[in-house]
């Protein structure tokens, strides 16, 4: 974007002076009357400029200004230079593309806005000589973006009751709660019941099947037939994001789970190097959108679909849909609910967001590995401990390897069951790393009686084992490969001197370990690779190098502060229009061109009283409505001619008023009426659905209540 919202007086004058001679004389009688010949448009242009230098002409171009002009003025700023369609995009929900189209023309008329084109595409421009007037309007983009203050449990609000929302703690229950049950799932599909009853008890409010195909998505999870097992490698890379880093890729997976990813993203039979592309975009995406919020301020839906259009376009990756997604790859409603499951976002009041406790709630103040200031778990009984929310959520996971899960909610508590701890083991893990764990995390207040447990149950297990997966052999001179990466972080347990057993599920992966460690020559010896859909388990999955930093900046859009002074309150547009009004009524003129000019007092165009007398007229009427069949055949003709766009309004049979906005492709006559044929723009027919029409519509003129010719844009667009 360039330093200044405004081009050259030049590029604006050399803009108009480039208009076809009857657009540009029509729209310079408006403004001078008749104009001297013999022509000269520098001259006129010239005349123009000084026109607007005018401080009573200032003053009431300033009066005239309302809100909905605020807004697009501020917007063409804030897009830098626009194209039409983008406009459309940024008020979806707001305002239709027929009121778009209204006020784009109005500004253009009063010489507010005007259009230039760049590679053959019209964009739109502040006019560089209103600059002084404008800057204001420019610099206050609260009408664009509103937000209230709010506070953070408002009673009746759905963060008090909806659901608890993901944090650490309630993360790393859920990776101790899902393996442990060997049969989750049912043979034809869906989570068993038994294992659906008891995730309720241990996570009330929480959707436990959405949130395991959340991290199915990110793979975080792997399913075996009716079993579930987590993927060590990806849990360790989710584990180093930050915190709210961690809650995005949550978002993500339960957006991704709940609504599908589409064919490009990979999620139909394209590898899984595009989903995981897909998803990491998409946390991306949110972070962004997250990054221009203000804590303890509500934002209505409106306002975070503009926040996601900015985020999408400075991406680059706009959709062209149309309604209440325009301009964005995301069902934005659905996504904000994603948002708020994963503990983002909150709703304290209804139809109003706010940023959710997992923005909030507090961090640990260590590493997770080093010393503690203080404990962050407790004992509870001999076997079982609550975990504060101080706890490093990289602790929490590593508890989780080996303990269950007994509470969560208010509190989170684990306990160590000789299942638990035989996981534990199958994971790699001694008794004396699980003890040293928790000495550690409890400030060494832990019970005695856990450590004589633990290394009983380690005897026990070892004198039986049973290993199944890949298994690396190093010669004694090779054996160093092992204690580094980017081998190291796939052995899971040795099994005797230079015999590892690795945590893959294939050979591939421990393949590609050991090429980029630096051996070309490796034995391979029986079976094959295994499926195509374990071969990337190793990698860290669609999480990003916990160094690397989220790649998009937030637009800087601070919305609760007034950033600039709108002009000191004077003469209001009712008033100038008053004024004119008065001096029109005393004029003795032909009844069209009355008509007319009192037209464009309501339209603001008349700016001084010179522009009503001598004026050059030519009355064109734009809209007709009921009983007024003869108007609504001409309107309907000349814009077939002119090819102008058509807003019609109907009753529908049931109450109510059917709308469409749409290109006139045909005025007929049928049975002894004229009927209009029209084609809806794409998104903008409110037709109902059981009329069976999906491309022209045929209504007769008499049926028609309002009959709207949406002119074209002064510069012949």
């Amino acid at each position: 974007m360039r330093g200044s919202p405004f081009r050259s007086p030049e590029e604006w004058k050399s803009s108009l002076m480039t208009l076809p001679d009857h657009n540009f004389f029509d729209l310079m009688r408006s403004i001078f009357g008749n104009i001297k010949t013999p022509f000269n448009k520098q001259r006129i242009m010239e005349d123009l400029a000084v026109l607007f230098t005018r401080e009573e002409i200032r003053k009431t171009v300033t009066a005239y200004i309302d809100e909905r002009d605020h807004r697009i003025i501020a917007a063409v700023a804030l897009l830098d230079e626009p194209v039409p369609a983008e406009l459309e995009y940024f008020f979806a929900g707001e305002f239709g593309a027929a009121d778009i189209r209204v006020m784009l023309l109005n500004l253009e008329e009063r010489f507010l806005l005007y259009r230039f084109r760049e590679e053959g595409v019209y964009r739109l421009a502040l006019n560089p000589i209103l600059e002084r007037v404008l800057a204001p309007f420019i610099a206050d983009k609260r009408v664009l973006f509103p937000s209230v203050p709010e506070k953070a449990d408002r009673e009746g609000g759905k963060a008090l009751g909806k659901n608890p929302g993901l944090n650490d703690r309630v993360l790393a229950a859920l990776f101790a709660f899902i393996p442990e049950e060997r049969e989750f799932f049912k043979a034809e599909g869906g989570i068993r019941k038994k294992v659906s009853d008891a995730g309720q008890l241990l996570f009330p409010g929480l959707p436990l099947e959405l949130l395991v195909g959340a991290f199915q998505k990110l793979g975080l999870l792997r399913q075996n037939l009716e079993s579930l097992s987590l993927d060590a490698g990806k849990l360790r890379a989710f584990g180093k994001l930050k915190r709210r880093e961690r809650l995005e890729y949550c978002a993500a997976g339960i957006y991704a789970h709940q609504n599908g990813l589409d064919a490009s993203a990979g999620d139909r039979g394209i590898p899984g190097y595009f989903q995981r592309n897909h998803l990491r975009n998409l946390a991306f995406f949110i972070h962004h959108l997250l990054d221009v919020l203000e804590p303890q301020r509500g934002y209505p839906e409106l306002t975070l679909r503009r926040f996601a259009f900015l985020a999408e376009r400075e991406e680059g990756v706009l959709s062209q849909e149309t309604g209440e997604n325009a301009g964005s790859r995301y069902h934005i409603p659905k996504l904000l609910e994603a948002m708020e499951l994963a503990g983002l976002l909150k709703s304290p009041s209804p139809g109003l967001w706010q940023t959710g406790d997992g923005l909030s709630a507090p961090a640990p103040g260590h590493a997770a590995g080093t010393g503690l200031e203080r404990p962050v778990l407790a004992m509870d009984a001999s076997l079982s401990f609550f975990l504060y929310p101080e706890i490093a959520f990289a602790d929490a996971l590593a508890l989780a390897v080996f303990c269950s899960v007994r509470e969560t909610g208010a509190a989170v508590r684990f306990e160590l069951t000789r299942q638990s701890v035989i996981r534990g083991f199958n994971q790699g893990l001694s008794a004396e790393a699980m003890v040293e764990l928790l000495n550690r995390l409890s400030g060494n207040r832990l019970d005695q009686n856990i450590p004589w447990t633990l290394k009983d149950w380690e005897a026990r297990y070892a004198s039986v084992s049973l290993y199944q997966g890949v298994v690396l052999t190093l010669a004694e001179d090779r054996r160093y490969l092992a204690e580094a990466e980017p081998l190291a972080s796939l052995v899971r347990r040795i099994l005797a001197p230079g015999v590892y057993l690795l945590s893959v599920p294939d050979r591939l992966p421990a393949a590609e370990a050991l090429e980029r460690a630096g051996v070309d020559m490796i034995a391979q010896l029986d079976g094959t690779d295994g499926p195509e859909e374990g071969r990337h388990s190793g990698s860290a999955g669609p999480f990003p190098d916990p160094e690397t930093a989220f790649p998009f900046k937030g637009p800087g859009i601070i919305c609760s502060e007034k950033t600039a002074g709108l002009p000191a309150p004077g003469e209001d547009a009712e008033d100038y229009k008053k004024r004119f009004r008065e001096l029109l009524k005393k004029k003795d003129l032909p009844k069209a061109e009355r008509e007319e000019l009192t037209a464009r007092i309501e339209r603001r165009l008349v700016l001084n009283e010179s522009q009503l007398a001598g004026a050059s007229i030519r009355y064109e009427k734009l809209e007709a409505r009921g009983l007024d069949y003869v108007g609504k055949a001409a309107i309907a003709k000349q814009a077939i001619a002119s090819k102008s766009l058509l807003e019609v309004l109907w009753p529908h049979p049931e109450g109510g008023t059917n709308k469409a906005l749409g290109v006139p492709e045909a005025l007929e006559k049928q049975g002894g009426e004229s009927v209009l044929i029209l084609k809806p723009l794409a998104g903008e027919a409110l037709v109902p659905e059981e009329s069976g029409r999906t491309n022209a519509i045929r209504l007769p003129l008499g049926k028609i209540s309002l009959l709207r010719r949406i002119k074209q844009s002064i510069f012949g667009e």
